[in-house]
């Protein structure tokens, strides 16, 4: 069954001895809670904090799993949520209260057609972990073999179709009243949700997504993706290779592990840019539950492994590369550019006036963006853009509600284990790196469009910007900018760089005149970028940091 909004209200209204006990509930829950919280809130006692934080959880892991799938979203976020209330609401992850492990076995046997103990070599008493959605059992199968077995709670379609269709009534009714002006867009994206949570429980797809994600990343070392068992997986049990590793949530245990916090925050925050500029194919659940660090390095990234793929969703090629130009158009300080990036994304409607938004834009961007690209983050825009949007047409498109989410889980992630953290540091670097490649015929269109000027021009302070960040990105200077370079030279001199090569040679030509000063300046920053002095500091810094 797929999630279907009017299907199920229609469903619910005729149902009334189901939903006015459950609203009953929900409502003396909340109200409980938000009221304890105004009383209390603001005491500096950690005791009244520690039992607050435990009411928190006692309330939304009650309420069922669409409001502890909310209180997960709220665990990533040490900057939203204060930091003694986090260690209970990541328990929301997967330390819930189990259900009965008769119920669980009895599924098994009735999706996998035979007992447990029949299927596995050795099936444990008790599970290793239970979620929103699920439990999960550490089982072995013949040949000492460990998997996962993941098992659905009991009656969760009867559970989900309801509760939802009770969030969503709740949410548009409230939306006029809300602090941030989602205006009409917020049912549509409460109905991402839905769909998103209805597909998370057909364990058929979460196999198919995970085969699919483990496909995208079979060439890189640095992320590790469970095999899906599929003669031991159906609707409702999924059963997959065991991750041995440690949840990415807390930095004390990452470093008593001897695993390097820095290293696996570069690596999630390059993954998941990959999943969002690269593949078009996201995780959109990357809280510390679903992610787990392993041993071992390749160059400055750490091991990591994904679990748990029900939440997954794709971004169209257009949007792709409107988000990878975005990226580029805001570290510039373009913000006419960032402006039509938003049009285009729907962000702001295609025929709205940017004449008196772009200021704006340049006021709540740039302000936040501050001195340096490091200083960016997302919860400084979300706290800017909730004024904004009261003041202008701004809205949020359904189809950006997961990546929103996922970004956001991510950047909280990172936090979690570093406080420093800016992941725009991380991602402009990359952007900038698959800009200077050219890999790709969007990245080569997208290269020309920023380095090149209306007139034909070339803007090298552009060029300068990208190469300089690059350059910066690490104190392994030449290990960063030489495969740049080597990339660059193979584009400039391969089939693929023809518009290149063309661009710059017009640029040669001004006012009907040969002119040279761009050729010329152009020759004096790849003379200070690529010097042989500089990239051998670099590689020597490489070998040995003291050296330098």
């Amino acid at each position: 069954m797929r999630y279907n909004p009017g299907r199920d209200a229609r469903w619910l209204l005729l149902r009334p001895w189901i939903s006015i006990p459950r609203v009953l509930q929900i409502v003396w829950a909340l109200s409980g809670l938000v009221l304890s919280l105004l009383i209390r809130g603001n005491s500096s006692d950690p005791k009244v904090q520690r039992n607050l934080a435990r009411m928190l959880l006692r309330t939304l892991t009650n309420l069922g799993p669409c409001f502890i799938k909310v209180g997960q979203a709220l665990s990533t976020r040490p900057d939203l949520i204060r930091r003694d209330w986090l260690d209970e609401l990541t328990k929301l992850q997967d330390d819930l209260p189990a259900f009965s492990h008769a119920t669980a076995l009895k599924t098994i046997e009735t999706e996998l057609g035979s007992p447990a103990d029949q299927l596995f070599e050795e099936f444990p008493d008790c599970p290793v972990a239970a979620a929103s959605l699920g439990q999960v059992y550490k089982a072995r199968v013949h040949g000492e073999h460990w998997v996962a077995v993941k098992v659905q709670r009991p009656n969760l379609m009867f559970i989900l179709r309801r509760d939802m269709v009770l969030i969503r009534s709740l949410g548009v009714l409230t939306a006029p009243f809300l602090p941030l002006n989602l205006g009409f867009g917020l049912g549509e994206i409460i109905d991402e949700f839905g769909r998103s949570l209805f597909e998370e429980i057909d364990y058929f797809c979460e196999a198919d997504n995970a085969e699919r994600f483990a496909a995208l990343f079979a060439n890189n070392p640095a992320v590790t993706i469970p095999t899906v068992e599929r003669s031991l997986s159906s609707r409702r049990v999924l059963t997959t290779s065991w991750i041995h590793g440690t949840k990415l949530r807390d930095r004390q245990e990452l470093k008593a592990q001897r695993l390097d916090p820095a290293a696996l925050i570069r690596t999630g925050v390059i993954s998941g840019l990959q999943q969002l500029l690269e593949f078009g194919y996201f995780h959109a659940d990357p809280h510390p539950g679903n992610l787990f660090a392993l041993s071992g390095r390749s160059g400055d990234l750490g091991h990591v492994a994904y679990v748990d793929f029900g939440m997954m969703d794709s971004i169209s090629d257009s949007d792709r590369l409107t988000l990878t130009g975005a990226v580029v158009h805001l570290i510039n300080r373009d913000f006419e550019a960032v402006a039509r990036d938003f049009q285009q994304l729907g962000f702001l409607s295609s025929n709205a006036d940017l004449a008196p938004i772009i200021p704006a834009l340049e006021d709540v961007l740039g302000g936040s963006l501050g001195d340096s690209v490091g200083s960016f983050n997302f919860k400084a825009i979300t706290d800017r853009f909730s004024e904004l949007m009261y003041d202008y047409p701004f809205r949020v498109p359904a189809r950006f509600a997961l990546i929103i989410r996922a970004v956001v889980s991510q950047e909280g992630l990172a936090l979690r284990l570093d406080p420093q953290f800016k992941i725009i540091a991380v991602a402009y670097p990359y952007v900038a790196k698959r800009l200077l490649a050219g890999d790709t015929h969007e990245m080569r269109e997208k290269l020309m469009e920023v380095i090149f000027d209306g007139d034909g021009s070339l803007r090298l302070e552009r060029l300068e910007s990208l190469l300089d960040v690059v350059g910066k990105e690490q104190t392994q200077v030449g290990t960063e900018l030489i495969p740049v370079a080597g990339a660059g030279l193979k584009l400039l001199l391969g089939r693929d760089g023809g518009d290149l090569r063309r661009r710059l040679l017009l640029t040669l030509i001004k006012d009907d005149r040969l002119d040279t000063t761009d050729l010329k300046n152009l020759t004096d920053l790849m003379r200070r970028t690529f010097g042989p002095a500089r990239l051998a500091q670099g590689m020597l810094q490489g070998l040995n940091p003291l050296a330098a």
